[in-house]
């Protein structure tokens, strides 16, 4: 007995350390090496690099966790940071790469709030695969509930922006921001308020004009207030004033002007 107290003893911390090991190996990415010579790297070699990292995500959604998930989900959340945020590179090879990231993300931590605007905005937005970044949040909604985590409402927002922007599926997206407004009420802050009037009032727009421009120009101004970088901002700025909307920056935020007519 002694001796099986002693070999569980051992052998527990070692798997521990293996895994730990696993998983910082796979943490580097192959695009790591592009950081020096990225400049002089032809196209060929970047997407053979992108192939590897390619790779490197299929053996970590095969990885066990061993208990190490929200590791796992911050490790490959962080490769998805530098990933996303090498515009260089990203303008020659595109951003398919970007939902393999969220999920393994989401299946390690679907409560990771964090993750899911950036993966509405580099799935939908960058890599045009807005079937698969829903899919994935609809994943990720069945282990949240209105309070964990906390402002979980917004995975609800995020998945409505997506179907009526890129998808054009009203009737999905006022679902959607309903069910938002209802998770948002559950919190007495003036912030989860505001989401809640705000996300309510979208739904019922939606209701009565499934193709409001009005609505689809105010839904592309949620996006700008989500903190996004200076590349999406410019994005969602063509997108505002190709519906006739202006954007106009002030020292309080972002003020959006509408057409005349809807």
């Amino acid at each position: 007995m002694l001796l099986r107290l002693s070999y569980q003893a051992l052998i527990t911390p070692l798997v521990a350390c293996f895994s730990v090991l696993g998983v910082s190996v796979l943490q580097f990415p192959r695009l790591q090496s592009l950081l020096i010579n990225k400049q002089a790297a032809s196209l060929e070699i970047l997407e053979q690099d992108i192939k590897k990292e390619h790779l490197r995500l299929s053996l970590l959604k095969e990885f066990p966790s061993f208990g190490y998930d929200n590791f796992i989900a911050n490790c490959v959340y962080l490769s998805f940071l530098q990933y996303f945020g090498d515009d260089e590179v990203r303008e020659k090879t595109g951003y398919s790469l970007s939902p393999e990231y969220f999920e393994i993300i989401i299946k390690n931590d679907p409560r990771f709030l964090g993750a899911y605007v950036s993966l509405s905005t580099s799935t939908s937005m960058y890599a045009a695969m807005p079937e698969r970044s829903i899919e994935l949040m609809k994943e990720g909604l069945h282990s949240i509930t209105p309070q964990v985590p906390d402002k979980s409402y917004y995975v609800w927002r995020y998945k409505g922006i997506d179907e009526l922007l890129f998808l054009g599926n009203s009737q999905a997206a006022q679902h959607s921001f309903a069910i938002a407004a209802n998770w948002a009420n559950n919190y007495s802050d003036a912030e989860s308020q505001y989401i809640a009037q705000n996300s309510h009032q979208t739904s019922v727009f939606l209701s009565r004009n499934p193709d409001s421009t009005y609505v689809r120009i105010a839904t592309w101004a949620m996006v700008l207030n989500n903190g996004v970088d200076e590349k999406t901002r410019k994005r969602v700025v063509r997108e505002i004033e190709a519906l006739g909307g202006k954007v106009i920056s002030t020292p309080a935020g972002n003020k959006i002007t509408f057409p005349p007519k809807d």
